[in-house]
């Protein structure tokens, strides 16, 4: 892959995060920053996103430090790749109504998550119904992108839509005034879904009011050994992956093989087939334990230090601005706006 190849990804600060962050997005930033594939790496806690539904803004100052501290513990090196909150570099936001200014509203109607909250639109009754915000995200994802000129986009399988929503707005704004935005390109990552811990067929998430749904980044061991040892499983014989069947027995062997590197889970149920649930279990929750541990202590170490933090995340966003702003003075250049 040439040296010039520009990755561009990001996550909303929702505090730390739990397992099912980690092994679909955090797990790959270091993989990618760590193996010299790419020529720089911009990773963005993407805080205007969050702004969708409103927060309470003390909280979302925590949740976001929380954010920094856990991918920085994780292994992305500011040093090597550029971590920034997103609402300290103005560009998105310019480029965020310029993209919006071309977008055909039909392009945004046929967006599956924004169908989605059409059919649960009790949710925001109180609110007044569903929010602006809601609608135009797509833009906003697709301005993070394109502002860097990223060539390469890590995404999981349920947000190709977004990048593919990406794709076909750089091609065009390419039309309509010139060519400044190459095609990003998907990277699947290889870590299916994570599944909740009491429920195989939702996803984990931060959101499950019942917390022995997720693994936290910051469990304790013993917590972590509590939620795997009461995830349910099956009264079958032996240990399979087959999702169909036996959804809560594959959910635990693909978390073990995703954090034991190993492609396919088929291989950790070969690995476990003489195996009864509880020893299944404890090898997942000592494999869990074993990965989290070091990441939970130097989280710890850095929301204890949170002046250097926040030093961090400046000094990043000042090398994320100096390129947000000389991709902004072409794309001002190009439609007609002040290019300072």
């Amino acid at each position: 892959m040439a040296s010039l190849a520009r990755v561009f990804s990001g996550i909303q600060p929702t505090g730390v995060p739990q397992l099912g962050n980690y092994l679909g997005s955090l797990k790959n930033w270091v993989t990618m920053q760590n193996s010299g594939q790419y020529g720089e790496l911009f990773y963005s806690i993407v805080d205007l996103h969050a702004l969708t539904v409103p927060r309470d803004p003390r909280v979302l100052r925590k949740e976001t430090m929380e954010m920094a501290a856990a991918i920085i513990a994780c292994g992305v090196d500011p040093q090597r790749s550029v971590l920034f909150r997103q609402s300290a570099v103005p560009a998105h936001s310019q480029l965020h109504w310029a993209l919006g200014c071309i977008t055909p509203t039909g392009w945004l109607n046929r967006m599956t998550q924004w169908k989605s909250k059409l059919q649960s639109q009790s949710e925001l009754q109180s609110q007044g119904g569903l929010l602006t915000g809601l609608f135009t995200y797509p833009i906003l994802m697709s301005a993070d992108v394109l502002l860097y000129r990223a060539t390469h986009i890590p995404v999981g399988e349920d947000q190709v839509q977004h990048l593919e929503f990406a794709r076909d707005l750089a091609t065009h704004f390419n039309k309509t005034y010139a060519h400044l935005f190459p095609l990003p390109q998907v990277i699947l990552t290889r870590s299916k879904r994570i599944m909740s811990l009491k429920d195989s067929s939702r996803k984990m998430s931060k959101s499950d009011p019942n917390d022995l749904s997720r693994i936290n980044l910051n469990d304790s061991d013993e917590s972590i050994r509590l939620k795997i040892r009461r995830a349910p499983t099956d009264s079958i014989p032996g240990i399979t992956f087959d999702p169909e069947s036996r959804p809560g027995v594959s959910n635990l062997l693909s978390i073990y093989a995703a954090l034991k590197d190993m492609p396919d889970p088929g291989e950790a149920a070969q690995a476990m087939a003489s195996m009864n649930n509880k020893q299944m279990k404890d090898a997942v929750a000592s494999a869990v334990v074993d990965a989290l541990a070091p990441i939970r202590d130097r989280m710890r170490r850095l929301l204890d230090d949170p002046s250097h933090l926040e030093q961090t995340l400046r000094d990043n966003e000042a090398r994320a601005r100096d390129v947000a702003e000389q991709s902004w003075r072409e794309i001002a250049q190009c439609v007609g706006l002040p290019h300072y």
